[in-house]
């Protein structure tokens, strides 16, 4: 089988192509713009295989869309690529509306054209994986805010509910991947994560944020009180999630992925302190203080910044239909996978170094004019 991912350099995407190539039979064609956070190099460990080939391509680029499907005839396509950063799409909605929404349409047109002219057990075969974020469902109430012991969590049937200019960009995305199958017939899929962490992850994003500036001895910012809580899930085991909801997902359906790992974000922050005081601690670094003095543990970095206009205080998945109809469950829990992690960053440097050698320098974004 033939699989064409878009988004294939990203932090899921380049995952998901990395288990496909090591684990499956099956061939991969890349397609990435390589935007800020696709990097070729987290592919490096495939690349040279026969059975991967990458194209340079945004999906905004509708010519080039048709050419790609022309030339590799993929067999299925899971479509990965978006503008995925809350921060960003706050101060610039405008690449969030392009690439998330009016991209999105560009593949579901091309998608629907290269279907309907395939025979009919080539066309019995096709799928249109989309692959999409827990946060079109808006937020969920927090733990100090109702009495209840049972919370609820975000299902299938979770109305949406987007806060930011990316969410409301990804529900526009799952929207009309519904509806091109709903008025076209064409055969989609579509699977909402909760939040990803892992190997490859862009520094913009909290885990590697706080694990890099802890080892420099910066400032780790925490948004308000820091008791946001998100569910977390290890990249590798989204990575077979999607593997699995593509070979064995029923057509028209959506499918929740989560790591069943609840954590609020000070408690992320001061877990990565915990990991890296006991494997990399600051003394042996040489790491000091604004005053010059031995930093001791690097939770004494913790500072607490403004919080993100809208910013949601819950997300929570209920991943029990991914369990129940296609027998998945995530291998990680979040200790082992956020220690894997935190020994990963310290194990590749170079790769940290080299993904930041253009315009972002680990900066706050997301923030509003005359905000403080």
């Amino acid at each position: 089988m033939k699989v064409l991912v878009t988004g294939g350099a990203g932090f899921i995407g380049s995952a998901l192509v990395r288990y496909i190539i090591s684990s499956t039979p099956h061939s991969v064609v890349n397609v990435d713009k390589l935007t800020y956070a696709g990097n070729l190099e987290s592919l490096d460990c495939i690349a040279s295989d026969k059975r991967y080939a990458f194209e340079h391509v945004d999906i905004c680029n509708y010519k080039e869309l048709e050419r790609i499907f022309v030339s590799h005839k993929p067999d299925v396509v899971m479509h990965l690529a978006a503008e995925s950063h809350v921060d960003r799409s706050i101060t610039g909605p405008a690449e969030f509306i392009q690439t998330n929404i009016v991209g999105t349409y560009n593949l579901l047109e091309v998608c629907r054209q290269y279907w309907s002219q395939l025979d009919t057990d080539k066309k019995s075969l096709f799928r249109f994986h989309h692959i999409s974020t827990d946060e079109v469902y808006g937020d969920l109430p927090h733990p100090s805010e109702v009495n209840d012991e049972k919370l609820p969590l975000f299902t299938e049937e979770t109305p949406y509910a987007p806060s930011s200019p990316y969410s409301a960009s990804k529900a526009s995305s799952d929207h009309l991947v519904r509806a091109w199958m709903r008025t076209y017939g064409l055969p989609t899929l579509i699977t909402n994560c909760s939040n990803n962490y892992g190997p490859y992850h862009f520094p913009e994003k909290l885990i590697p944020l706080v694990i890099l500036n802890a080892l420099e001895g910066k400032e780790l910012p925490v948004y308000g009180k820091g008791d946001q809580i998100r569910d977390w899930l290890f990249v590798e085991d989204h990575a077979r999630a999607l593997y699995k909801v593509l070979t064995e997902g029923k057509i028209g359906e959506t499918y929740n992925i989560g790591g069943h790992n609840e954590k609020q974000n000070i408690e992320v922050v001061k877990t990565i302190c915990s990991i890296l005081d006991e494997i990399a601690p600051s003394e042996a670094r040489n790491i000091k203080s604004k005053e010059g003095k031995p930093l001791g543990s690097y939770s004494s970095l913790i500072k607490y910044v403004t919080d993100r206009p809208g910013h949601d205080r819950r997300y929570a998945i209920d991943a029990s239909k991914m369990s129940t109809e296609l027998n998945w469950q995530p291998v990680e829990t979040f200790e082992t996978g956020l220690r894997k992690t935190v020994q990963w960053y310290l194990d590749n440097q170079e790769w940290c170094e080299n993904v930041q050698s253009g315009s972002y320098q680990r900066e706050r974004l997301g923030e509003l004019k005359g905000s403080n």
